[in-house]
């Protein structure tokens, strides 16, 4: 799902992985990150503690780049993958 969105949007991606084990460190809550697995876009943590769809990631890329949000799909449009 990133290198997809990466390259539909002027955007640099940067993955973080580590094994669990240090994510529970106080080293690591020092930094003041959020809690694995997370994801940020820009300074705005999109989720922490668990997984987000594509659609909500990509509304949070565009309100970084300032792009108008896109046209939500209906039930039957996301269904069919149209």
């Amino acid at each position: 799902m990133l290198p997809r969105l990466g390259a539909k949007y002027d955007i640099e991606l940067e993955v973080t992985s580590q094994p669990n084990a240090q994510y529970q460190t106080d080293e690591y809550f020092d930094l003041e990150l959020p809690v694995a697995p997370a994801v940020m876009v820009g300074e705005e943590v999109v989720t922490e503690g668990s997984d987000i769809a594509e659609d909500k990631l990509e509304a949070a890329i565009r309100r970084h780049l300032d792009l108008p949000e896109l046209p939500r799909k209906g039930f039957v449009s996301r269904l069919l993958g149209a």
